[in-house]
């Protein structure tokens, strides 16, 4: 039976786990292996972790630390950060890692999502969109830590991606990222409305009740989380958390109407 997905996503920026604004001005919080395993205590669902660095930086996969954390997650585990090739993918899945993500080799690339896909099956192929309104008010994918301009509009792009086979589209607001003031419903709705493959909203939870709410709107869908699951209080005190099982299942339930 399909359910909401709450997951964890941890940035990594030289091998250390990081936290940003806007994607800006990178906080270094610690070693990324140690969320790892408070977050197998926790039970999550599945995580998250974008190497953010690896394509601005020309570099590809860092396999000896991939493999690392794939022997300590006790969860499924989605890897993102400079992979381009067919290769590199299928070498990332023989570490023990369950889901491949791409972002700018997918706008460079179309293609690249079909061949991963047509090899080890769509639900293994995840597209992050990093968008952001532009100059005009228009919402645009940038690509190299939302440095780079694509041109692309997000629904056509989206629209792209599931013909081409992807399995999953993560959303991920620039604007809105590490602010923790809620999610973008509206950039949501437009990307929802156009396709029909699996969607996961990163970028902007704040509170768990702004997950609830995106569950509320949206029932099956993938609610994803930085700040929310390494910050704690006001003060953003780096503390790992996520909700029990038990709280867990009463957050979706209420939010799905169930309870």
């Amino acid at each position: 039976m399909l359910r909401p997905r709450i997951i964890p996503c941890l940035l990594v920026k030289n091998k250390g786990l990081v936290k940003t604004v806007n994607f800006k001005t990178p906080k270094y919080l610690g070693d990324p292996i140690n969320a790892v395993r408070i977050f197998n205590e926790k039970q999550v669902d599945e995580l998250m972790i974008l190497d953010i660095d690896a394509t601005t930086e020309n570099r590809g996969p860092d396999f000896k630390i991939i493999e690392y954390w794939a022997s300590q997650c006790r969860m499924p585990l989605c890897y993102g950060g400079g992979i381009t090739t067919l290769e590199e993918a299928k070498t990332i899945f023989g570490l023990g890692v369950e889901k491949v993500a791409l972002s700018s080799a997918a706008v460079n690339d179309p293609t690249l999502v079909t061949k991963i896909a047509d090899k080890v099956g769509s639900q293994s192929v995840i597209v992050v969109i990093d968008v952001k309104k532009n100059k005009n008010n228009q919402y645009e994918i940038f690509t190299h830590n939302g440095q780079k301009a694509t041109g692309l509009d997000p629904v056509d792009f989206v629209k792209q991606m599931q013909a081409s086979g992807v399995g999953e589209i993560v959303v991920n607001s620039i604007d809105n990222d590490g602010v923790m003031k809620g999610y973008d419903f509206n950039l949501i709705d437009l990307v929802r409305n156009a396709i029909s493959v699996p969607i996961t909203v990163l970028g902007g939870a704040g509170t768990l009740k702004d997950i609830a709410e995106l569950i509320s709107r949206y029932k099956i869908i993938g609610a994803s989380a930085g700040s929310l699951f390494v910050f704690k209080g006001v003060y953003k005190a780096v503390l790992i958390n996520y909700p029990s099982p038990a709280d867990k299942k009463k957050l979706i339930a209420e939010a799905m109407g169930l309870s």
